[in-house]
């Protein structure tokens, strides 16, 4: 390889950019993806009550098909600093693995896809036979308003078309080439609210405990499925996270009990159809003699899935040729920005292997920093043939 992926890795571990800082992180990929001929725009996305987030996107070529690799530099925190082996911003190698947070989630990924590109360019005159495209966000890690779905909404108003994509959050469970994930589950959040009449508990006659009435919802809620599962989903699960009161006094009747709850959910629900079908179950359980009302949080986490076609056929292939390992294609796990690029084109997510990420002495072995910079090398040699 013409570009080492360890280094690249290693600069931008060293760069602090927890979210929503850009810690200098945008900045490296911007000096380096210029001085190989990319035009690069660095943009910062306003919203109220959210922080500024800076992103980056970059291209190379003006002509189809376009490849695009997106990521996020921003990082979790990395919790306390001293229970680390090695430094979370220093990049240090121990072991044959690279240390410091956002190794594998995934700064590790980004440096894989930009060895990779420029592997590919280098071997071809400097152009490809088409463009490649980054598109990198400061807003992952946060509440993903003013990252990705802005930035495409920026591209697309520029006239900027995508071809294909791939992600490269850390897909793999056990091993380098376990999993690719071709489908996410959409997440919505809501909180239960049950009204009753506060009372001294001597006297329940004259009061109506709230209680009562959210553990019967609540039950009834968890009693049935949300559905079977479809041909690429498990099945839609409601878990309830919190149930609160807020009651001090030990011998008063609360006037009212919350619980809140998270959905994950299939390609048998929409965002609306899913809340209408858990106001309809919770009615039926409350009949008419319970008050209750639910409130419902925004959501941005809607279903997506790539089916299977030529591209996720181009992908799996070029894994398995690298690890001797057939990739599953997968549907698992919690929500990524791929939600948003599904809407532009058809989007796939492959890195690395997750398994310590966010925890604290995140680490990446080198040996998969420079498969996985193999891997993308052969998907976009084999792209643009």
């Amino acid at each position: 390889m013409s570009a080492d992926p360890a280094t690249i890795a290693r600069d931008l571990l060293r760069c602090q950019s927890v979210a929503p800082a850009e810690g200098g992180a945008l900045s490296f990929l911007e000096k380096t993806l210029k001085a190989s001929g990319f035009v690069v725009h660095r943009m910062t996305f306003h919203e109220a009550g959210a922080d500024d987030v800076e992103n980056l996107y970059a291209r190379i070529g003006t002509s189809a098909p376009n490849l695009v690799f997106a990521g996020h530099t921003d990082v979790v925190p990395p919790g306390d600093e001293k229970a680390w082996k090695h430094p979370p911003f220093s990049g240090e190698v121990a072991g044959g693995e690279m240390y410091g947070r956002g190794a594998v989630d995934m700064k590790g990924g980004i440096a894989c896809a930009v060895a990779a590109v420029l592997d590919h360019l280098a071997a071809n005159s400097g152009k490809p036979k088409g463009s490649i495209s980054f598109l990198i966000t400061g807003d992952e890690e946060g509440i993903a308003v003013n990252g990705t779905p802005k930035l495409l909404k920026w591209a697309a108003e520029r006239g900027e078309k995508f071809d294909h994509c791939i992600l490269g959050e850390p897909s793999n469970q056990e091993a380098l080439g376990d999993t690719i994930k071709v489908g996410r589950r959409g997440s919505l959040n809501g909180h239960l609210i049950v009204t009753g009449k506060l009372g001294h508990v001597a006297y329940p006659q004259r009061a109506e405990n709230p209680i009562r009435g959210l553990v019967t919802l609540v039950a009834a809620l968890q009693s049935e499925p949300l559905d079977q599962g479809s041909a690429q989903f498990a099945p839609s699960h409601l878990e309830f996270t919190s149930v609160d009161v807020g009651n001090k006094t030990v011998n008063l009747i609360p006037g009212e009990a919350r619980a809140r709850f998270n959905i994950r959910f299939n390609d048998k629900h929409t965002l609306d159809s899913l809340k209408k079908l858990i106001e309809r179950r919770a009615a039926k359980a409350a009949g008419g003699k319970i008050k209750f009302e639910f409130r419902w949080e925004p959501s941005n986490a809607s279903v997506f899935l790539t089916k299977p076609g030529p591209f996720t056929e181009l992908v799996s292939n070029a894994v398995a040729e690298i690890t001797g390992r057939k990739p599953v294609l997968s549907t698992t796990g919690g929500t990524s920005d791929a939600r948003f690029i599904t809407h532009h084109c058809p989007v796939v997510e492959f890195g690395l292997v997750g398994q310590t990420m966010h925890q604290v002495d995140e680490r990446v072995p080198i040996a998969d920093l420079q498969a996985l910079t193999t891997i993308y090398r052969k998907i976009i040699d084999r792209y643009f043939a």
